[in-house]
């Protein structure tokens, strides 16, 4: 949609709307919620940097420009955050110090996987300089890799590499879980349920899976999925987005960990959602309405009974959608009577 046609949509009626909706719950999500019936729900944003986000004062006040600054104020909002950044490269120690030193002890980092470690292409030119000058001649030339292409030392590197430039975070107790984000080309077979595996043995770190092919859900696989998860105490990522796509995944309610569930909001929007060359943000650009999210309280209130942590992430992080829907959202659970 149209910057022009915003506001005609309730879902997508501009940044001083949903301003507007966020001063009348502006301090809602800045603590974690100790809901009663046992664990505590953290609310956050999939992102603190989208150039939209940080256009203007559309979430970061007047004055507040800098990237030590605006994470320092994000941090006074909320408790948690998604690291985007580092899937499309791998982290550096130095920003992760930054990071740590500009952030409350309590604050929570979730992460999420690069590309290479969950099976998608990375960029040659993203990769660190010294990763590109081990690639074979006959990769080093092409703009785009994949973890299959690569020797087995090298694949190994690029996890070492990873949780090396997270360190500081995971030594200071503010690296939560590991996103291991798996394509829409990763389906329900045996070879894919020992990569996931695999991978949270590479990384020796808490992770969560989000699964993006609907084939993981239907009648035929959705138990031996949930069994598979529960038994290896593989947190769930629960999600909601569009409908009625072969991709779409349901919108599960399931724990599948003692320690922690993961909730994604990544917006409604079906005309983007499968759409080519969008940016994120135009693809989950959608700000859900106060009955929408008012649906899922309730259902994270009975996941939190059922694990120590749960974290809940707005991914429609277009300019404040994904900021004030967080802090609605807390509200919303906050304000829980016990039969609601």
């Amino acid at each position: 949609m149209s910057a022009a046609n915003a506001g005609t949509n309730p879902h997508d009626p501009g940044p001083d709307v949903a301003g507007r909706r966020a001063a009348d719950v502006i301090s809602a999500a800045v603590e974690p919620i100790a809901l009663p019936v046992g664990g505590t729900v953290r609310i956050g944003t999939a992102s603190w940097t989208d150039p939209t986000m940080t256009a203007g004062t559309v979430f970061y006040p007047r004055g507040v420009e800098s990237a030590e600054g605006r994470l320092q104020y994000y941090a006074s909002q909320f408790p948690l955050v998604e690291i985007d950044a580092t899937y499309y490269a791998l982290p550096a120690a130095r920003t992760a110090e930054l990071w740590r030193e500009r952030t409350p002890p309590d604050f929570i980092f979730d992460a999420k996987a690069h590309a290479l470690m969950t099976g998608q292409p990375s960029e040659v030119k993203r990769l660190p300089k010294a990763l590109r000058e081990e690639l074979p001649a006959e990769l080093a030339d092409k703009r785009r890799i994949y973890a299959r292409d690569l020797p087995d030392e090298l694949r190994r590197e690029v996890w070492r590499l990873f949780m090396d430039g997270l360190e500081p975070l995971r030594a200071a107790g503010q690296l939560g879980s590991v996103l291991l984000q798996y394509p829409r080309w990763f389906f329900p077979i045996g070879e894919n349920r020992e990569q996931i595996l695999e991978a949270r043995d590479m990384l020796d770190h808490p992770v969560a899976i989000e699964l993006r092919n609907a084939s993981w859900f239907n009648e035929k696989n959705i138990d031996r999925t949930m069994r598979f998860l529960t038994d290896n105490r593989l947190p769930f990522v629960m999600v909601d987005e569009p409908q009625g796509f072969k991709s779409s995944v349901p919108p599960i309610v399931a724990v599948t960990s003692p320690e922690l569930a993961v909730m994604r909001f990544h917006g409604r929007r079906a005309e983007t959602w499968e759409a080519r060359d969008v940016t994120p943000a135009e693809r989950f650009r959608y700000l859900y309405d106060r009955d929408e999210l008012a649906d899922w309280a309730p259902r994270l209130r009975q996941a939190a009974k059922e694990t120590r942590d749960v974290h809940v992430l707005m991914n429609n992080c277009y300019a404040n959608y994904g900021a004030t829907n967080a802090r609605e959202l807390a509200r919303i659970l906050a304000d829980l009577k016990p039969g609601d």
